[in-house]
């Protein structure tokens, strides 16, 4: 199956989740696109990581994304700036180790959000929303956005960026 076909595939599933479940919110946790190797502690991306976001955008292009989190890192905020100018929502920058205040955040809203954040801080944010299957991120990965239907029985979904 050719990326672009796999592309619409996951759009169509994510889409045809965020309509089965319209009064539970679905949250989009992923991991920022590959980051550039200059740059000290906040690289931007490179150019395989640019090529990840506009995906990330396409994927969630249906997926009536209401809210957009990414933490104050550069690599994070280039990850969302696609889906934010396709979607037209303002993303909110909260710090990366304020997990407790990016859950209650989320907890609050009633619409479909994109988290974009790191790879040793989602998994701790999938466990504060009450998903007990533990979640690793290994360094090198980039490629899995997590989907979590947040209802009083959260679920959660694993999926592969078709890159």
């Amino acid at each position: 199956m050719r990326a672009a076909e796999r592309v619409v595939l996951i759009a169509a599933l994510l889409f045809f989740a965020s309509t089965a479940v319209e009064a539970s919110p679905i949250l989009f946790l992923v991991r920022h696109a590959e980051k550039a190797t200059t740059g000290g502690n906040d690289p931007e991306l490179s150019a395989a990581g640019q090529e990840r976001a506009g995906a990330l955008a396409r994927i969630l292009t249906d997926c009536k994304i209401t809210a957009i989190f990414t933490t104050e890192f550069k690599r994070t905020q280039e990850t969302a700036a696609p889906t934010a100018k396709a979607t037209q929502v303002t993303p909110t920058i909260i710090a990366a180790k304020d997990i407790a205040g990016l859950v209650e955040k989320l907890r609050s809203l009633k619409g479909n959000v994109l988290v974009v954040g790191h790879g040793n801080t989602i998994p701790d944010v999938v466990k504060a929303l009450g998903i007990a299957i533990p979640v690793n991120i290994p360094e090198s990965d980039y490629s899995e956005p997590i989907v979590i239907i947040l209802s009083d029985n959260p679920q959660l979904l694993r999926l592969h960026y078709p890159m």
